[in-house]
């Protein structure tokens, strides 16, 4: 069967249609109320944690790391890629995310990136790459040195499923990702992201090698559509080639609600990040 990029609306949908489609934050009509009270959780959870923060992998202040290491050194660790559509957000306002793994005593990891358009997508990719040897080689001075789970929501989905090709990373949670490039550069995301076609081409985890390490695939039911076919399409990818992982549909669940699910210590993603342990 030929692989198709596009949706069957896709051809014949107006700009406005095709913008519609991947916007999340026109879908949830609260999605400023929920993104605020995320930031206002990290911004206490921060300096309650403070130590390993603000960590240089590179020039600028976005390539910096933020460690939270756990009691055992050998503990895994939890590293979160935030979403944004490569060109918004910071990583100090996701680590409230990471109470849940801590909480299991789990170390948690959350890199910063260059966004768009100060970068390009190959150059935005490249800084996550350069983030994990930073980690891979630094990361037991800071107490980190246990088996790396990378997870990553909406446009970290996209950067997780590529990262599970760096040696360092033993499996991944990619959430409410994107896996197929194309039509974003239909849209008006493109607009910062400038997207090529040799970068949908050598980006876009659906056109690129399936990595044989266990990879789970989550989304919101509540999503949408585009956003639950690009993820079970992925999995359909991976699974075709038998690689471990499982397709995770979160009941209900909207674009930014599906976090509270790795938040809770006992939330269904962070559950099934601990299974990813045992694949």
């Amino acid at each position: 069967m030929t692989y198709e990029p596009y949706p069957a609306f896709w051809a014949a949908a107006t700009p406005a249609a095709r913008d519609a489609a991947y916007n999340n934050t026109g879908a949830v009509a609260d999605s400023a109320t929920l993104n605020a009270a995320r930031t206002a959780d990290a911004a206490s959870f921060r300096p309650a944690h403070a130590g390993h923060l603000d960590l240089p992998y590179g020039e600028g202040p976005r390539r910096q790391w933020d460690l939270f290491p756990a009691a055992d050194p050998k503990a895994p660790c939890l590293v979160f890629i935030h979403g944004g559509y490569w060109q918004r957000n910071q990583r100090q306002d996701f680590c409230g995310l990471m109470a849940g793994a801590l909480a299991r005593g789990w170390a948690a990891a959350l890199p910063g990136y260059t966004l768009a358009p100060d970068t390009t997508m190959t150059g935005l990719v490249a800084d996550i790459r350069a983030a994990l040897d930073w980690l891979a080689a630094h990361g037991p001075t800071h107490g980190i040195g246990g088996r790396i789970i990378v997870a990553g929501h909406s446009a970290g989905g996209h950067l997780t499923a590529l990262a599970l090709e760096h040696p360092a990373v033993a499996a991944g949670l990619a959430i409410s990702g994107i896996f197929e490039l194309a039509p974003i550069r239909d849209t008006d995301l493109n607009d910062k992201l400038h997207l090529t076609p040799e970068e949908v081409e050598a980006l876009s985890p659906m056109r690129r090698p399936v990595v044989q390490k266990p990879c789970i695939i989550a989304y919101g039911t509540g999503e949408l559509a585009e956003l639950r076919r690009q993820s079970r399409d992925f999995h359909t990818y991976r699974a075709t080639a038998h690689a471990k992982g499982a397709l995770v549909p979160i009941a209900h669940a909207d674009h930014f609600r599906i976090l509270d699910a790795l938040k809770a210590p006992d939330g269904e993603l962070l559950r099934a990040a601990a299974d990813l342990l045992n694949l």
